[in-house]
């Protein structure tokens, strides 16, 4: 297990108090969703709602201190919302959590009952390491319009996660790139839940531990590490 994660710098200087945390898994079995996945994001939601206790999102501590980061690297938050509060906001509408695939409808779930942006990479599909950086505006993000793939740009200074090929999701974790997301065909996959304060790293720590048990149960004999979050960013 060589994978590598960092965060730059720069980012660090920009949200002092962001800190990862990243489980790594070979061996996983994904496909369609299931019933137990769908009846997992139904609870989350559920969930959800307890949590925030007739609140909007984006009134939630966590996620307004997502809103102050976008703002300080240019986005719009309300126009261009982190993940955790735009799923949060479906899960809380009449139409619901979308139903992707098995392990993406895991980390969803996560997602939502702890209001905590989680993503999920494939490991095969990523070149070299992943790095948190502000983008230059050179970087390519290649994405699907109307059925086409196309390459846009980030923004200058704009926060994104890429790899020795490109940008793999825009604005810290606003949009994911189609070539690195998990598909009905991965077996080696990369969770990552992003914290910033003022939720306790104890929590993010038990949501991780949560994804991970989900992860087992639903893939027997997959070889799953958490790690634990690290001051640099980068997974021992």
């Amino acid at each position: 297990m060589t994978f590598t994660l960092t965060v730059s710098d720069e980012v660090r200087a920009l949200a002092p108090g962001f800190t990862p945390v990243a489980i790594e898994a070979y061996d996983l079995v994904n496909g369609p969703s299931t019933e137990e996945s769908s009846a997992l994001l139904d609870e989350a939601a559920r969930r959800l709602a307890v949590r925030l206790a007739g609140r909007a999102p984006h009134e939630d501590p966590h996620m307004a201190a997502w809103r102050e980061v976008y703002t300080a690297f240019g986005a719009k938050p309300s126009r261009t919302r982190n993940s955790a509060e735009a799923l949060a906001k479906r899960a809380l509408s009449d139409a619901g959590l979308p139903r992707i695939n098995l392990l993406v409808d895991l980390y969803n779930a996560i997602s939502v009952a702890h209001l905590v942006p989680v993503g999920g990479e494939d490991i095969d599909r990523i070149q070299g390491g992943m790095r948190l950086v502000r983008a230059t505006g050179e970087e390519g993000f290649v994405t699907v319009a109307g059925g086409e793939e196309s390459v846009e740009h980030p923004d200058a200074g704009e926060v994104v996660w890429r790899d020795d090929a490109g940008v793999t999701c825009r604005r810290w974790n606003w949009r994911q790139g189609p070539r690195t997301r998990l598909t009905e065909e991965t077996v080696s996959g990369v969770f990552l839940l992003e914290t910033l304060a003022p939720m306790p790293v104890a929590e993010a720590e038990s949501a991780a531990g949560e994804l991970a048990e989900l992860l087992e149960k639903f893939s027997p004999g997959a070889r799953i590490r958490v790690h634990p979050p690290h001051p640099a960013g980068t997974p021992a």
